[in-house]
């Protein structure tokens, strides 16, 4: 029999401020693109073959563990797919890379772009990393291969399909906390690890933490730990981490969504070795051929596109939503968090610009997970995903939050009074 302990944490194991737990929660589901488009979701049975007889372990001890974890070397194959029950985002991102003026524009290669493709579909990736300075992910395909190389400050971005390759420098020595751990390149949470360093920061009293017995993950033993809102009105039901019992290195991620079905996020490793990698794994030159894209060209580049379309007039009917104007409030606490967005001077956008400047694959997919409500704030829509979910009030509020559309509907009536 698999051993099970448990454990709720306290107010002694929320050390972060607040306002880190609550943005780091939001890191999984929003990192992407836009307010639903980031997250890695499920896939079959990811080698596991039966549960390991291993000694008894509490929650607290395992989540020590995996903060103790000093692991610097690995290399693996991890599959991940999403499934955020909306269609297809890849021609959405490229839509939205097109129009957005995004800093590392200029390439088909830039990691910022590339990266959306995982907001969607199944996906293997090859990683490997040598401490914090040498990493590498490749994703892979039926008919290309993209990877993402950091040496030192040199970082490449390589995509065979088209033959462009991206090229930056970064800080050659990286601060030692901000990377502690980190076996990929910064902003691209593409493993295990990555994704369960993210949900444990984000629990509080708000958060039951158990070990739920044992399991095998690419051939390694592992228990499972299992992190669950104790809170009602949130899309997330458990966010399950398979942690190797020898190293604790997480071996698997699986969040599974309150409404039930398949999982929306799962990450695992089908293959992995903590040996050292092979220094040619961290080495890029790029093929004859090869388009280059440095990245001062790229901001240069995109600033200019990002001016011309603007125009004179620019996008009076957007101020306020990138950040500025208002910004963000807060209603709630824990999994039941939700952001508050207004506009300047509380306008909605008018009919006419609703649709301006809004690429043709993001308006069909706006009207695809869509639903107009009403309540005591008045009237809006809310635009629903397996995960993340917004409502937009016809007055310019934005509510925002890994929460149910009543949940959502329940604070715009609230915050009317």
């Amino acid at each position: 029999m698999a051993p099970n302990d448990s454990a709720e944490t306290t107010s002694s194991a929320t050390s972060t401020t607040a306002a880190r737990r609550k943005a780091a929660r939001y890191v999984v589901p929003v990192a992407v693109a836009g307010v639903a488009a980031a997250t890695i979701g499920l896939v079959p049975a990811l080698a596991d073959s039966g549960d390991p007889q291993l000694p008894k372990i509490s929650a607290q001890q395992l989540i020590e563990k995996i903060a103790a974890s000093d692991t610097q070397q690995l290399s693996g194959t991890v599959r991940v797919s999403t499934d955020l029950g909306i269609p297809s985002l890849g021609g959405l991102a490229e839509s939205f890379a097109r129009s957005a003026g995004g800093e590392q524009g200029g390439s088909s290669a830039a990691p910022k772009e590339k990266l959306t493709e995982l907001a969607s579909g199944t996906h293997t990736l090859r990683v490997a990393a040598d401490g914090p300075d040498k990493q590498r992910v490749s994703i892979l395909d039926s008919a290309a291969e993209y990877s993402v190389i950091r040496n030192g400050d040199q970082l490449w971005a390589y995509d065979s399909g088209s033959n462009e390759a991206y090229h930056a420098t970064t800080d050659k020595a990286p601060d030692a906390e901000k990377h502690e751990g980190r076996t990929t390149p910064e902003g691209a949470p593409t493993t295990p690890r990555a994704l369960a360093e993210q949900a444990l920061k984000a629990a509080d009293s708000t958060t039951s933490v158990t070990v739920d017995g044992t399991a095998q993950v690419a051939g390694r033993d592992a228990y499972k730990l299992v992190i669950k809102p104790k809170q009602g009105g949130s899309t997330i039901g458990a966010i399950t981490v398979a942690v190797d019992a020898k190293n604790g290195v997480p071996l698997k991620f699986t969040l599974s969504p309150s409404g039930g079905g398949k999982a929306v996020i799962d990450a695992g490793f089908t293959s992995v070795d903590f040996a050292r990698p092979a220094a040619s794994s961290f080495t890029f030159t790029p093929p004859k051929g090869t388009k280059v894209t440095e990245a001062d060209d790229a901001k240069v580049e995109k600033q200019a596109e990002k001016n011309a379309e603007q125009g004179p007039e620019g996008l009076t009917g957007l101020d306020g939503f990138a950040g500025g104007g208002g910004g963000a409030k807060v209603i709630g606490e824990g999994w039941g968090t939700i952001h508050v967005i207004e506009s300047p001077g509380a306008k909605g956008l008018p009919a006419a610009e609703k649709n301006a400047d809004v690429p043709p694959a993001a308006q069909q997919l706006l009207d695809s997970f869509g639903d107009k409500v009403t309540g005591k704030f008045g009237s809006g829509t809310v635009f629903k995903t397996r995960l993340v979910n917004a409502l937009m009030t016809d007055d310019g509020k934005v509510y925002v939050g890994a929460v149910t559309k009543d949940a959502l509907v329940k604070a715009a009536d609230s915050a009317a009074h």
